[in-house]
């Protein structure tokens, strides 16, 4: 205990119980299955206890049942050429994004996730498959179809053996994080500290993450396994950057800063095209509320990155939608991302404004110079009327982002209008 940074009194504060949700308060994004492995004792089991006669057995399975969502069940038919998996849900809210499909030789895994739970499938296939697959979702009954070509057109006797986890239904906080590895397919400069990275996924992955969601990133860096949550940007303020020959839902953009005397980004920016980088599934509990009337995104530095795909993603899906401001904080004109591309974005969508405001601009500069402040925001933050339904999404260094929150708060927006980026 004396070894612990946190020290005893830190430690002492899970001590008889299951310290996951604190160590995920502040070490979320460390792999520990591989640092600590060495140290497992063994694994927690905890059995709910019901006294003999308190309750029916009928109320205590209506009071487990409320505790989460209905578990999924899944079935399997063929055809002469084709094996399509089905997943039955119940539920009818489910997107394509939150099937997640990776096949690996003979192993065959997909995990759905459904509101905090995920429902995993994972069998070893009793025959070979083609790399290509489909994967639908039918929104209005909740069932999600996956559809997989057989190599060689013979009758199929089962689907498979089970392999771990297979069929389970968990929290998604105990389903642990999946990796699979992504090939590095450009790297170009963006500002002078700020590289735009593209992965292409492996070909039998089916990953799209949701808006608002990060993955981690892991390398090997002096024989130690490093992770780092980094949110992915949609493609929609590239530059003219395409790949021939492969659909879009291929790829994954990453906008990092590298930071010179850091541990993961140089490593991570000494990469050649064609090196391999381990990418996670989608983590994060971002929802953009629907029937919205005024967005508000406040952005410092790369903390800009969230806000691309919310951006997008309210002007092309969100018709409710009056005014969407986004107010950018940069050190200088250099840092700016993306200038062009957003002040392009705001003359041909009149719903949208972008502000950008630097602490150390050159005398040229015209726009607004100074921090985040009551002021600033108090004028930036108007509704578009009295009752306007409005989300305000930070982003930043930590201490942008804690007084922003503060300052939020002084102007009287309540926790549901306030969603920060701290990962």
């Amino acid at each position: 205990m004396e070894y612990h940074p946190g020290g005893e009194d830190e430690l002492m504060r899970a001590a008889g119980s299951d310290g996951t949700d604190l160590f995920d308060q502040v070490h979320r994004w460390v792999n520990y299955e591989s640092m600590l492995k060495e140290c497992l004792i063994g694994r927690m089991a905890v059995k709910p206890t019901v006294p003999k006669g308190m309750l029916p057995k009928s109320q205590v399975t209506d009071t487990l049942a409320k505790e989460g969502p209905i578990s999924p069940s899944y079935d399997w038919f063929q055809t002469a050429s084709l094996v399509t998996i089905v997943i039955y849900t119940k539920q009818k809210d489910l997107k394509l994004d939150s099937v997640i499909v990776d096949h690996q030789y003979d192993s065959f895994r997909a995990e759905t996730i459904i509101k905090d739970y995920s429902y995993l499938i994972h069998i070893e296939l009793s025959h070979e498959i083609q790399e290509d697959f489909s994967v639908r979702v039918i929104q209005n009954v909740g069932k999600i179809e996956i559809a997989l070509k057989k190599k060689e057109n013979t009758s199929w006797e089962c689907l498979g053996r089970p392999l771990e986890n297979h069929n389970s239904f968990v929290p998604k906080k105990d389903a642990g994080l999946y990796y699979r590895k992504c090939q590095l397919i450009s790297k170009e400069d963006v500002t002078h500290d700020t590289k735009l990275f593209c992965l292409m996924l492996p070909p039998g992955t089916h990953l799209q993450v949701p808006t608002g969601q990060h993955v981690y990133l892991k390398l090997t860096i002096t024989g130690t396994e490093i992770v780092k949550p980094y949110t992915p940007v949609s493609d929609s303020l590239l530059p003219e950057f395409k790949e021939p020959g492969f659909p879009d839902n291929r790829y994954i953009y990453f906008l990092i800063k590298i930071y010179p005397a850091g541990l993961f980004t140089p490593e991570l920016d000494q990469l050649q095209i064609g090196d391999l980088v381990s990418v996670s599934s989608p983590e994060g509990s971002f929802k953009i509320p629907q029937e919205l009337e005024d967005l508000f995104l406040l952005a410092a530095g790369t903390g800009f990155t969230p806000m691309v795909k919310i951006l997008n993603y309210a002007l092309i899906n969100m018709s409710s939608l009056r005014k969407v401001k986004l107010m950018f904080f940069n050190k200088t004109e250099d840092d700016i991302i993306w200038r062009s591309q957003l002040e392009k974005l705001a003359f041909n969508d009149k719903r949208f404004d972008v502000e950008f405001v630097l602490s150390a601009p050159t005398s040229e500069w015209k726009g607004k110079k100074e921090h985040i402040s009551p002021g600033l925001l108090s004028e930036f933050l108007k509704r578009s009327s009295d009752k306007s339904r409005v989300l305000i999404c930070i982003c930043g260094p930590t201490p942008f982002t804690e007084q922003g929150i503060r300052i939020l708060h002084d102007l009287n927006f309540s926790k549901d209008e306030i969603h920060s980026f701290t990962a």
